[in-house]
């Protein structure tokens, strides 16, 4: 239990100082606003032509009702980090191999965000056209507690790693529990946070399926790495002489590696080749001033 907990306290401050980098860096590549309005028009301009502009329609949904307003808010705020510490928290207590997984596609994932954002800047539609309404801002305080403006790029709407974060938790969440429940938790959960970052206006559509395919593309390099790691050829390590296993005298048998083999002994090569014409001994029991000789005891 003691190590456990060291090792909790070890990979949260790991983890704390990767997501300060990632945020200290997200913050300082941010593009400008003429060229992140001009990659969000021309998003918004392809999603038009595939009809997958769906963003005034949730969000007017969303404004029909302030219980909407607040579960969207509720979804995007506590629905992100909190359940990511938390589930890091479950994995590195009782599932060690699935947490250093999940925590290493993680940290893959969002570098390639980190390159994403510092060379396709993207205006979010919160800050597109004032037809959206920013409803985290608008609404709720919190979340500007859990992740300061200062260490936000409001031009980082390209991919939506709120979406693609959850979606490596749920696939974790199903890994470990294999169970209906955990499918349908796992199901449920990245859908109602692709519902929360485009009803809040932080993303748009299109966000969510990069989002996915940066998540995944981490986890397939985390997978491939570790592939590579095990298929490594294992050297065979070396028998020290005091590793060697003791022979006991008292058992009556001798371990056979601690027995020379008769073809590479010296001494019996060179009888074999320059036989010695040496007197018999003594038969058994006939040694002068003795009796019949007891059996050896090894």
């Amino acid at each position: 239990m003691r190590f456990a907990l060291k090792l909790l306290v070890r990979q949260s401050i790991l983890f704390g100082l990767a997501a300060l980098a990632y945020f200290g860096v997200r913050g300082l590549t941010e593009g400008g606003i003429s060229t992140a309005s001009r990659n969000a028009g021309w998003i918004l301009d392809a999603e038009r032509w595939v009809r997958l502009d769906l963003e005034q329609g949730l969000q007017d949904l969303v404004l029909s009702d302030r219980f909407f307003v607040n579960l969207v808010n509720w979804i995007y705020i506590w629905g992100h980090w909190p359940l990511i510490a938390v589930t890091l928290t479950w994995l590195v207590l009782a599932h060690r191999d699935e947490y250093y997984e999940l925590r290493n596609a993680m940290f893959i994932s969002g570098a390639i965000g980190l390159v994403i954002f510092a060379t396709f800047p993207v205006t979010p539609p919160r800050l597109f056209t004032p037809e959206y309404l920013d409803t985290v801002t608008q609404h709720s305080e919190s979340y500007r507690i859990l992740q300061p403006p200062a260490l936000v790029n409001k031009y980082a709407a390209v991919p939506s790693l709120h979406f693609g974060w959850n979606l490596l938790i749920a696939f974790t969440w199903y890994r470990v529990g294999r169970s209906k429940v955990a499918l349908v938790a796992a199901i449920l959960m990245p859908t109602a946070m692709g519902f929360a970052v485009v009803g809040t206006a932080n993303h748009w559509v299109v966000d969510i399926g990069a989002g996915a395919l940066v998540a995944t593309a981490g986890l397939l390099l985390e997978r491939a790495r570790r592939r590579r790691i095990a298929e490594r050829p294992v050297a065979p390590t070396p028998t020290s002489p005091e590793s060697q296993e003791p022979i006991d005298l008292t058992s009556g048998t001798i371990p056979a590696d601690s027995c020379p083999d008769p073809s590479t002994d010296p001494a019996r090569t060179r009888e074999q080749i320059h036989p010695v014409h040496a007197p018999p001994p003594p038969p058994v029991g006939c040694c002068e001033g003795q009796g019949p000789r007891a059996p050896a005891q090894w």
